[in-house]
């Protein structure tokens, strides 16, 4: 049995006792015996471990972890300090400055948005070295769905931020009439001018949250 925290592992106790999540685990097993597998098996759970359910805010649904040596930490579009920034992160920052006038970062470990209440939670939370997506469709998709199924049911106010099409399609599963759904193209330098750039993002979610009596995100603070 995984243990996360008291609290998460028994709101998520439906999921870690599913047959889905059984297969996922013995798919796991075999792949960090026989290969190189980022996050470590101690970080997986790291946005969890990070953002307590009761303190959750905002969600920030990735894709999955960065697949380079050194870069993965468990939390989405996140890097330890002292790791160069991928792009998208670079083209967060920006809008960030953009929006906010805030300075300009001097890491990408995002751990500071997370202890505000931030769940940087990716879609998969493992993947192979140098090997984007190869632990898609392996039954990590049907963990987190259940987790952003539970934050919806079980919140209320919460900002949930969907860049790029794989985020959006999670919009289903997010009850619309009591959170805020902000949606638009992925931070990437493929898509970035196609909607995230100028999207504004940063500033309404801080409004709503302010306007629904919690702090808002301070997002200069990593």
């Amino acid at each position: 049995m995984v243990k996360i925290t008291e609290e998460w592992d028994e709101i998520l106790k439906d999921e870690f006792s599913s047959p889905s999540y059984a297969t996922l685990r013995e798919f796991l097993k075999a792949e960090y015996s026989s290969r190189t597998v980022y996050p470590d098996m101690f970080s997986i759970f790291n946005s969890m471990k990070t953002t307590a359910f009761k303190d959750v805010k905002a969600v920030l649904i990735g894709q999955d972890p960065y697949h380079e040596e050194g870069q993965a930490m468990g939390l989405s579009f996140s890097v330890p300090k002292g790791v160069a920034l991928p792009p998208s992160l670079v083209n967060i920052f920006k809008e960030i400055q953009d929006e906010t006038g805030a300075d300009a970062f001097t890491h990408g470990d995002l751990t500071g948005w997370a202890k505000q209440g931030v769940l940087l939670l990716n879609a998969v939370l493992t993947v192979r070295a140098h090997a984007a997506n190869s632990h898609k469709g392996k039954g990590w998709e049907e963990f987190t769905d259940g987790v952003i199924k539970k934050i919806s049911a079980g919140k209320e106010n919460v900002v949930f931020f969907l860049w790029g099409a794989n985020a959006r399609a999670k919009k289903p599963l997010i009850d619309g009439g009591k959170h805020l759904i902000l949606e638009c193209a992925h931070p990437s330098p493929l898509s970035a001018y196609n909607g995230f750039f100028g999207c504004g993002h940063f500033i309404k979610a801080n409004e709503y949250l302010i306007k629904h009596g919690k702090m808002p995100i301070d997002w200069s603070k990593l």
